[in-house]
């Protein structure tokens, strides 16, 4: 059973620059192969921006978007992942044959088009449409499934992706720093990202705290664990429009461990090794076969009426 070394990647992204972003991923990506990486994965909206969509209309955002896989951002990625032999995961605005709008998350590698993941949770711009299905793929003989961001807040989101066969779960986010109802959130002073080299000890403290990674310590380890799977998290780092990002990129064993982590102040990537063996050792592993689905089926199946509330997004935090 081979063993597989990917990488994940936190970088600043520019809003609507497409140019600019794919250069970066270009990048980190080649950095990411010099390192013996086969995969790397980078954030939710990582080709277009994320957080400056949240005021565009129906026509900028269609202006925004393309169609996958024709659209131009799609044969850049595949030409990226030629010149570095890898496969390269990254997040766009799409846009159907019906002008229906998505956010999609894609894997291409040197043939082109993988995979692609519509988030089943979308919420940045009214014009979104939620995808109606979740995403398993195979290649180089491990399995993969991929959730957005705020599929991933919703567990059976992340436990169906596993049960569908996945291994390795890539979880793509734009995400830590804003406003919640849970004790230390909020945002973070963009003058401290632009003061960081005279003083990264303020900024990592907001960071590292409850804004931030020590947020994440409280879910991301335990999707892993539960369903004892591999998580790739990609998150971006610094300005996304008016909004500071953590970055906080890692890698997460299915034992709950982190594997590799960015801890820089700026773009980065980090690898490391996924082994087949780890998926069976794990206690998620145990759990899942010990399940007694004849106990539950029925609650989780009643009929339920989604409500989907984004604290930051409210008119009052709406900038």
């Amino acid at each position: 059973m081979a063993d597989l070394i990917i990488a994940t990647a936190q970088f600043e992204n520019r809003s609507g620059d497409k140019d600019y972003n794919l250069s970066t991923i270009d990048a980190l990506t080649g950095k990411a192969a010099a390192q013996g990486a086969t995969m790397v994965a980078f954030h939710e909206c990582s080709i277009t921006g994320y957080t400056f969509a949240r005021g565009l209309s129906r026509v900028q955002m269609l202006d925004l978007a393309e169609r996958i896989p024709q659209g131009e951002s799609i044969g850049r990625l595949t030409a990226i992942a030629a010149k570095h032999n890898v496969a390269v995961l990254a997040g766009l605005f799409e846009k159907d044959e019906h002008d229906n709008l998505f956010k999609a998350y894609v894997c291409v590698d040197k043939n082109g088009l993988v995979a692609k993941h519509r988030k089943l949770h979308p919420f940045i711009n009214p014009h979104l449409l939620p995808g109606d299905q979740y995403t398993v793929f195979e290649w180089n003989g491990w399995t993969f499934g991929a959730l957005i961001c705020y599929d991933n807040n919703i567990i059976e989101n992340v436990r169906a992706t596993t049960l569908l066969g996945a291994e390795v779960i890539f979880m793509p986010h734009v995400t830590m720093c804003t406003p919640s109802t849970r004790p230390g959130a909020g945002f973070v002073d963009p003058a401290l990202w632009h003061n960081r080299a005279k003083d990264p000890t303020s900024l990592r403290l907001e960071f590292d705290g409850m804004k931030g990674r020590g947020w994440l310590m409280k879910w991301l380890p335990a999707r892993a664990y539960d369903n004892g799977i591999y998580a790739v998290f990609a998150n971006p780092i610094g300005m996304d429009d008016d909004q500071l990002k953590n970055g906080c990129a890692m890698i997460v064993d299915p034992f709950g461990d982190i594997l590799a982590e960015c801890r820089t102040l700026g773009d980065d990537i980090v690898t490391a090794t996924l082994t087949k063996e780890k998926l069976t050792q794990a206690g998620g592993h145990r759990y899942i076969k010990a399940r007694r689905p004849d106990l539950y089926r029925d609650i989780i199946g009643r009929e339920h009426t989604p409500d989907q509330r984004v604290v930051w997004l409210t008119d009052k935090n709406h900038n």
